[in-house]
């Protein structure tokens, strides 16, 4: 039999693809149909959990809260009521007897967003930096070997395990006129009373509550950098200082970020701390109101336009979100990026 007689096997099938390349996209297509069968059950009970109550609130935003016609005098029920509900709280315009718009009053709680809006930042922004220093000394400290530190790991955690009501009581004794602290710095302070004391008490409290959380995250990021760079950084006659700066640091900024993206997140939504101990105003009476706060205190008065301020919280959070993981997202590449350079070198 000579050379040409001989029929070499096909390496291609009918539609000019291999064989193998084929069977390889046939399986992917049957694996990402099959998860796509697995995520439905999840997407709906998202959808029904989560998506209902937002879209519901978002539709209740552009309602009218239910009371007297200031034309009629009568009691109506409600109705479209456009951007009025968010006007009322962006601008702060209220509606006047006549029906038009007017300039919401001292008192009316339209008047306050503003100021709710910058106390949320400023306990977010203090605490948050606060908690993050604390946080990261008390990991260097645990992550140490010494004698009894499990015990150490396991006390630190206590104030973060305690019920906020608690701490919030338990700090509100702490903070009374003839309290431990008063004592201690031998003064007559108002804690929960004085305008810029009742936010300090609220910023103190939610300190010692919630360092332990941020200890913990960043712990957990100090575990995850070997012993290996620093004994290369020792060798290389780097002082501690320059071990902390240039070995520690870059390698936990992802650990950071994701610890402190948590932090803002809970900061932001900060209710029961300071409804309980200082009612939700000190001062002049909304001192430490924050969003959250007042939220609830509308609900009190009308559900739709709770809805909107609701909302609007939401959008500030859901962009502060944004921006954090946006940030987090860029500074784990770069941190991968340099080790990998590194391990190259």
């Amino acid at each position: 039999m000579s050379a040409s007689n001989v029929v070499a096997p096909s390496s291609t099938n009918q539609s000019g693809k291999p064989p193998v390349r084929a069977g390889i996209k046939k399986n992917r297509r049957q694996q990402s149909r099959w998860a796509l069968y697995l995520i439905i059950p999840t997407l709906i009970l998202l959808a029904v959990v989560i998506g209902y109550p937002v879209v519901t609130a978002i539709v209740m935003s552009f309602q009218k809260d239910a009371g007297l016609d200031p034309a009629t005098g009568l009691f109506v029920q409600g109705g479209f009521a456009g951007f009025q509900n968010y006007a009322h709280w962006l601008f702060q315009q209220c509606m006047g007897t006549d029906g038009n718009t007017i300039a919401c009053p001292p008192g009316n709680l339209g008047s306050t967003f503003w100021n709710a809006v910058f106390v949320t930042f400023f306990f977010t922004v203090t605490t948050v930096i606060l908690e993050t220093v604390l946080g990261l000394w008390f990991a260097l400290i645990m992550n140490r070997a010494f004698r009894g530190r499990g015990f150490v790991r396991a006390a630190i955690l206590v104030p973060w395990a305690i019920p906020t009501a608690v701490t919030a009581k338990l700090w509100f004794f702490i903070f009374s006129v003839a309290g431990i602290a008063n004592a201690i710095l031998g003064a007559h302070i108002l804690w929960t009373s004085d305008e810029w004391a009742s936010r300090f008490a609220v910023i103190i409290a939610d300190t010692w509550k919630t360092t332990p959380f941020m200890a913990l995250l960043i712990l957990a990021g100090l575990q995850l950098i070997p012993e290996d760079v620093y004994e290369a950084a020792k060798m290389d006659g780097a002082s501690t200082l320059q071990r902390f700066w240039r070995v520690t640091m870059p390698l936990l900024k992802p650990a950071l970020m994701v610890a402190i993206l948590f932090r803002v997140l809970d900061a932001l939504r900060i209710y029961d701390l300071p409804a309980i101990l200082t009612g939700g105003g000190g001062g002049t009476g909304h001192a430490t109101t924050t969003l959250s706060i007042l939220v609830i205190d509308q609900i009190r008065q009308g559900f739709n336009s709770a809805a909107a301020l609701s909302t609007i919280t939401f959008i500030i959070i859901f962009l502060v979100a944004f921006i954090f993981v946006r940030i987090l997202g860029t500074n784990v590449v770069r941190t991968q990026e340099a080790q990998q350079k590194g391990a190259k070198e």
